[in-house]
């Protein structure tokens, strides 16, 4: 015999999905969002949502490197002012290209996340569909079905011969 969830579980899921639904159209409607969308870059991370989450993935993942070496740049033109321009060159030039090398391993982090978190929303959409396959509408007369079913099955056999 199967257990059927209690009323509450489906309540709780609804409720939730309406809150998501609404955090969703929210975010939608902002106008700064709506000027993005309409841009071509917009656009164009539209239509290929993959390429949009690694996107963003890359750019969440980046802002820490990319703050560290805006720190690095700035102390080291704080100390060009007291005199040790070379120190300053030298530390630029390395530390721009450790700043290039950590950019490039995190878009392939990211593009492997992004394939990552794909692959897992596949999978799981599918396995919730097969748990929960959609139920079919019923009809409240159902009698009225069986006997629509059984003149149609007669009408068929008679076609047949």
């Amino acid at each position: 015999m199967a257990k059927e969830e209690p009323p509450s579980t489906s309540k709780d899921l609804k409720e939730l999905q309406k809150k998501l639904s609404l955090l969703v159209a929210s975010i939608q409607n902002n106008s700064k969002v709506v000027a993005f969308m309409k841009s071509p870059v917009g656009r164009y991370l539209d239509r290929h949502p993959f390429m949009a989450l690694t996107v963003l993935l890359f750019i969440a993942m980046s802002a820490v490197p990319v703050g560290f070496f805006l720190l690095i740049v700035v102390l080291t033109s704080l100390a060009a002012l007291v005199g040790v321009i070379l120190l300053e060159g030298l530390v630029i030039s390395v530390g721009g290209l450790l700043l290039l090398c950590v950019l490039c391993g995190l878009s392939f982090v990211s593009l492997a996340m992004s394939g990552t978190i794909l692959v897992s929303y596949i999978v799981v959409s599918s396995l919730v569909n097969y748990w929960f396959p959609p139920r079919p509408l019923t009809q409240q007369n159902s009698s009225g079905d069986c006997q629509l079913a059984m003149k149609s099955a007669d009408l068929e056999g008679l076609h047949q011969e």
